[in-house]
C-alpha cells in the first residue's frame, strides 16, 4: 500500500475534483498488473479526510466505455487504499417519474455487457466467487441519500440499472423492452465498476445522474450527446453538493461487511496459490497473505 490511511475514491467525470475545497491536491501516476488507469488519480484533503477523484473516461473524455480498463482502474484505487467509491455516472431514466437532473441511487443491476472476462480480478490459479444478490454498500447509499436531501437535490433511493455496451445509444426497441422489464436507469460504465470493487473490499455506491429519456419517449427528441452533455454541467454541480455533504459522513475505518467480502469467497486453498498470482494481487489480497 501506498498510503496506510483509509481512502475514498471517486469515479466520474474530469469537472469533479475541480472543487475549491480540496486541499493539498496531487497527481499520482500508477501503473497496475492489468494496464494503466484511465488518467492519473487526483489526491487531496476534503474536511479531514483522504480522497482519490478518477477520471472514467479521462481528461477531455478520450476512452469510449467499452475502451475503459476497469481493472486498472479499481486496483489502482486499492493500491492507495481506497475502501469507499463513489461512482458518479450519467444515465438515461427508463421511467417517467426519473427525470433529467435528478439523482438515482441504484441498488440492483442487470448485465448486457459483453466484456465479462476483463470484470474479476481472479483467475490464472485462484479462484473467487463473490456475493453479488446486493451490488451496491447500502449503507454508503444511504448516506448518499442522507446527503442528496440535505443538499435539496431531488434523490430517489433504489432502482435498477441496466448496463449496456454502447458506445451507440439504444434502439426504441431496445428501449422499450427495457422499460418493460421494469429496469429504472440504463449506463455504459458502472456494473463493472461494482463488480470489480467488490472483489477489491471496497464499499462501492453510484450516483446516477439522469440526463435523458432514452429513447422511448417519443415526445421527447431522441437520446443524443448533444442532449446527454447540456445536462451534465447542472449534475456536475449537484454531485459535487452531494459529495461535500456526504465525505465527513463516511466512517474513518472500513469496518463494513463490504470490506470482507473476501472472507467467503476464496475457493482455491491458499497452498495452492501461484506466488505470481498473489503477488499480483497484493493490495486485493493483503489480509490473507
Amino acid at each position: 500500500m501506498k498510503d496506510g490511511t483509509p481512502a475514498i475514491g471517486i469515479i466520474g467525470g474530469s469537472g469533479l475534483y475541480q472543487m475549491e475545497q480540496l486541499r493539498d491536491a496531487t497527481e499520482q501516476k500508477i501503473e497496475t498488473p492489468f494496464g494503466s488507469p484511465s488518467d492519473a488519480l487526483i489526491g487531496g484533503n476534503i474536511s479531514g479526510r483522504r480522497v482519490y477523484f478518477l477520471p472514467r473516461h479521462g481528461r477531455g473524455h478520450r476512452i469510449l466505455p467499452h475502451e475503459l480498463n476497469h481493472r486498472a482502474n479499481i486496483y489502482a484505487l486499492r493500491s492507495l487504499n481506497v475502501r469507499w467509491i463513489i461512482a458518479v455516472t450519467a444515465v438515461g431514466s427508463l421511467q417517467e417519474k426519473y427525470k433529467p437532473r435528478d439523482i438515482l441511487l441504484p441498488s440492483q443491476f442487470y448485465d448486457r455487457t459483453s466484456l465479462r472476462a476483463h470484470h474479476t480480478f481472479f483467475g490464472e490459479g485462484i479462484v473467487a466467487h463473490v456475493s453479488f444478490g446486493e451490488p451496491i454498500s447500502l449503507p454508503l447509499r444511504n448516506l448518499l441519500a442522507e446527503s442528496a436531501k440535505k443538499v435539496g437535490v431531488t434523490v430517489h433511493n433504489g432502482g435498477t440499472y441496466v448496463n449496456m455496451d454502447g458506445p451507440a445509444f439504444s434502439t426504441r426497441a431496445e428501449s422499450e423492452l427495457n422499460r418493460r422489464n421494469g429496469f429504472d436507469v440504463i449506463g455504459m460504465t458502472n456494473l463493472p465498476e461494482a463488480k470489480l470493487a467488490r472483489e477489491a473490499e471496497i464499499a462501492l455506491a453510484t450516483m446516477a445522474m439522469i440526463t435523458d429519456y432514452d429513447c422511448w419517449k417519443v415526445e421527447e427528441e431522441p437520446v443524443s450527446a448533444q442532449t446527454v452533455f447540456g445536462h451534465l454541467t447542472a449534475n456536475a454541480e449537484a454531485a459535487k453538493k452531494v459529495l461535500l455533504e456526504v465525505i465527513p459522513r463516511i466512517p474513518a475505518d472500513p469496518g463494513w461487511a463490504d470490506h470482507r467480502s473476501l472472507d467467503n469467497a476464496l475457493v482455491t486453498e491458499r497452498t495452492l496459490w501461484p506466488k505470481a498470482t498473489a503477488k499480483k494481487l497484493r493490495p486485493i489480497l493483503g489480509r490473507f497473505l
